[in-house]
């Protein structure tokens, strides 16, 4: 009774049949854990935020969000957590700082195209202000009940995350090969040269997302989400990036 549980995993699920919802990974976390016979049920709060983790063991000063039920928790976890060089603050939305985790990396596949392209900082800042919108109208859209502040997107788990993550990362790393090799290798064989056995989030959330989309007819409603799917999978060309109306 009473116990709690942190998950730093940034990512999303989605439902293999049906309607192909959304899952929070805390939500699976907590309904494996109540499986066994009297377990509690863990009430569960995430870690997410710009903290690239090589950056964060060199002793970088780096932020982080709490996303959690309860004010009380999201203090245990922000003592547990904060150090002078990594600060921790607590806001009660855990779908909000959870789903902001995993959809921005696939604003970083399109930000990493954008860097293979040639396009400068204008450019890019454009798509990343594009891309942030359309993670905030997929969170409403998708957990409307969840209670999602808009002032979570404001926090590290928010625009922060985002930022570091199309300025950095093996996402907007391997978007960029991409991008420069024209389409002459998929992302897979560059994800294997590149990453070394590490795994890409945005493309199986960018694939994930778009079927969802389809399914109900949404693409036009999120259309930098889908140019971006579309350039890595089907048949768009780079200049979508820029000539799709946002």
């Amino acid at each position: 009774k009473g116990a709690i549980g942190c998950s730093l995993i940034k990512g999303i699920e989605f439902e293999k049949e049906g309607d192909m919802k959304p899952i929070l990974i805390s939500d699976l976390l907590q309904d494996e854990m109540k499986k066994s016979d009297g377990a509690p049920v863990v009430d569960m709060s995430v870690l997410m935020g710009a903290n690239v983790a090589n950056e964060v063991a060199k002793g970088d000063f780096a932020e982080a969000t709490i996303g959690c039920t309860k004010p009380e928790n999201g203090l245990k976890w922000c003592k547990l957590f904060n150090t002078k060089d990594f600060a921790v603050q607590a806001v009660t939305d855990v779908a909000g700082a959870e789903l902001c985790g995993a959809m921005k990396n696939v604003v970083a596949l399109g930000a990493g195209f954008c860097d293979g392209l040639g396009y400068g900082g204008n450019t890019k800042a454009a798509l990343i202000r594009i891309g942030l919108k359309e993670m905030i109208k997929f969170c409403k859209m998708f957990y409307p009940t969840a209670g999602i502040d808009d002032d979570t997107f404001l926090e590290s788990c928010g625009v922060a995350d985002l930022i570091t993550t199309c300025f950095g990362g093996r996402n907007r790393k391997c978007a960029e090969a991409y991008a420069k090799a024209n389409k002459a290798k998929t992302l897979e064989e560059i994800e294997a040269e590149i990453l070394q056995g590490q795994k890409l989030q945005g493309t199986l959330t960018a694939k994930e997302v778009n079927h969802i989309l389809k399914m109900k007819n949404l693409e036009h409603e999120f259309p930098f989400f889908t140019t971006v799917y579309k350039i890595s999978y089907e048949d768009a060309p780079f200049s979508a990036l820029t000539e799709t109306p946002y």
